[in-house]
């Protein structure tokens, strides 16, 4: 589905309006800022959908496969020796 193009107009209670026109030009839904707002957070958009996908199929791939990754990634990364910090010098007061 494609985009509408929304019409922003004010209710005489002050309350913004988005207003839906069709192609001959009458509206053909009129609904406040604040529900259309709403509507369109709730929907997905094409990028979210396709990451969500792309998440989900790698989910799906062999545990096998997961813990040769897991275990080729241990073996690259080495540890590091923890830092040893320089004690602090007493400050002398005259």
């Amino acid at each position: 589905m494609a985009a509408r193009k929304r019409t922003t107009m004010y209710s005489t209670g002050g309350k913004k309006l988005y207003a839906v026109r069709a192609a001959d030009g009458t509206f053909k839904d009129i609904q406040t800022y604040e529900r259309a707002h709403r509507a369109d957070m709730a929907k997905k958009s094409v990028a979210e959908k396709t990451t969500a996908a792309r998440k989900k199929s790698a989910a799906k791939k062999s545990p096998a496969k997961k813990a040769a990754k897991k275990a080729a990634r241990k073996k690259t990364t080495a540890k590091k020796a923890p830092r040893k910090r320089a004690a602090k010098k007493a400050a002398r007061r005259k």
